[in-house]
């Protein structure tokens, strides 16, 4: 059961990887890996808002923070609004940066072009306003999108970023051994993983511990921002 569900999970974003093309003239376009022979990954973490809980991550965080592991963090103005400590926390580390998630976490292809780009430049108004933070990352809630989006985004001169490994870690079905084990399958150089922060990751940090402490080392392989793994040349495997 659990294999069928993590397949039928796999199909999804199979489907939405389909629709990774160039926008308009080309300028703007999804993004949803670095370069494929890059020695890198980027650890990238959505923080969805919840109805109950904490939502908030602390012992992946200061695991992140302790080891010096770069992240990317893509924030829902509803988040934002609800967790000023931890935003504060999360923008005082150097080798975090932030971007994000849609304002209250909206299916944005049900909305006409008025309703997307509100929905989507509210978190980055949110973040400049109390923070003074200018989040150029965006990542679409629930990874769902259409055309519209696409321009959308490129006229508020955002950058759309996706994944191209889904690490699966809401689903409580999900042991962190299967995690792992479908995480060290598909992840390769220039990969970009997307996991939660908000508390509804229940193998989150065991996962991100073994994949950075062992998997990663063992393959050559190091954490990066986004930003860091979209400027990353391809290298040879050491």
């Amino acid at each position: 059961m659990v294999a069928r569900l993590l397949r039928a999970a796999l199909a999804v974003i199979a489907g939405l990887s389909s629709l990774l093309l160039p926008a308009g003239n080309g300028s703007a376009q999804v993004i949803r890996s670095g370069a494929p022979g890059c020695r890198a990954v980027a650890l990238t973490f959505d923080l969805c808002p919840v109805r109950q809980g904490v939502g908030y991550d602390a012992a992946l965080i200061d695991y992140l923070i302790e080891h010096r592991i770069p992240a990317t963090f893509f924030a829902s103005g509803r988040w934002i609004r609800k967790h000023d400590a931890e935003m504060k926390q999360l923008l005082a580390v150097p080798f975090f940066e932030m971007g994000t998630h849609g304002q209250v976490h909206a299916h944005l292809a049900t909305l006409d072009e008025g309703q997307q780009q509100e929905e989507i430049i509210g978190a980055v108004d949110l973040l400049k306003a109390r923070y003074g933070v200018a989040a150029l990352l965006f990542r679409p809630p629930y990874g769902e999108f259409n055309d519209l989006t696409v321009e959308v985004v490129k006229k508020l001169g955002l950058q759309f970023i996706l994944w191209n490994v889904v690490s699966g870690d809401p689903d409580p079905s999900l042991s962190a051994d299967k995690m792992l084990a479908h995480l060290t399958a598909s992840t390769r150089g220039g990969g970009m993983i997307v996991f939660h922060a908000n508390g509804k990751g229940e193998h989150t940090r065991e996962v991100v511990t073994t994949l950075s402490q062992e998997f990663f080392p063992k393959q050559g392989l190091k954490p990066v921002t986004v930003t860091e793994l979209l400027s990353c040349a391809p290298q040879a495997k050491p």
